[in-house]
């Protein structure tokens, strides 16, 4: 398996990893920063460098089992297995993607008891769908994401047993998208001090320390997808 070190070092930007394989298919290393795209985040891009060369990583998808597959152009020259490679992010670009994920968090915070029904995030835009008979006031949930932001709340990842879905299920939010289970373990991502929660969720992504870390952001739109289904599209703000 590859060892996924950006799930409970998200602000890394670069580690020394074992190449375990190389082809077409795309670089396995046996632990890396480089986040797979799932969940509606997009796969990290970056560099893979070793002694004698480099190579850019165009995406980073699952691979089989519970590795890991950095994509490169299909001309590239690959690591040759058992070389030591330092694998580094696009930084500028994750931790944009960070910023729009943690407050896509902070947007479901404030659409209370409805399912969310699709999700894609952006470093320049992201959505969130609702299972919503009316669309919300758009001052009102970009007023609020902004009050939330400026409150730089604590953000934290946390590891439970993942029965905690058998007796708490309302912790899932989303219809198209499940947590992965037979881990034994999950992954919950919290917002909020114990006394004063936020936002409680499985989630498998990265995220900013703090809700500050944000900076503003503005709801661009609000949007009619179906009889029963309001899009809500956030940008960062100026």
């Amino acid at each position: 398996m590859t060892e996924r070190v950006f799930q409970d070092e998200p602000a890394r930007r670069t580690i020394a990893a074992t190449v375990v394989s190389a082809g077409p298919e795309g670089v396995v290393l046996d632990r890396t920063v480089f986040y797979p795209r799932g969940g509606g985040q997009p796969g990290d891009i970056g560099l893979l460098r070793w002694d004698g060369g480099e190579v850019p990583v165009t995406d980073t998808v699952k691979g089989e089992g519970e590795t890991i597959l950095h994509l490169a152009p299909a001309d590239a020259t690959l690591p040759p297995v058992g070389a030591t490679v330092e694998a580094a992010i696009d930084w500028d670009r994750r931790h944009a993607l960070m910023r729009m994920h943690t407050a896509m968090h902070l947007l479901c915070s404030l659409i209370k008891g409805a399912a969310v029904t699709g999700g894609q995030v952006g470093a320049d835009k992201s959505r969130l769908d609702f299972d919503l008979p009316n669309p919300p006031a758009k001052e009102e949930i970009e007023a609020g994401l902004n009050r939330l932001i400026e409150a730089d709340l604590p953000v934290r990842i946390e590891w439970v047993d993942e029965s905690v879905l058998d007796t708490d299920p309302g912790l899932v939010r989303t219809m198209s998208v499940q947590p992965p289970r037979g881990m034994g373990r999950l992954r919950l991502m919290r917002i909020g001090a114990d006394d004063a929660l936020v936002d409680l969720q499985p989630c498998g992504g990265t995220h900013v320390s703090r809700t500050g870390e944000i900076g503003p952001i503005r709801v661009q739109k609000i949007e009619n997808k179906g009889k029963q289904n309001r899009r809500i599209i956030i940008v960062p703000g100026q």
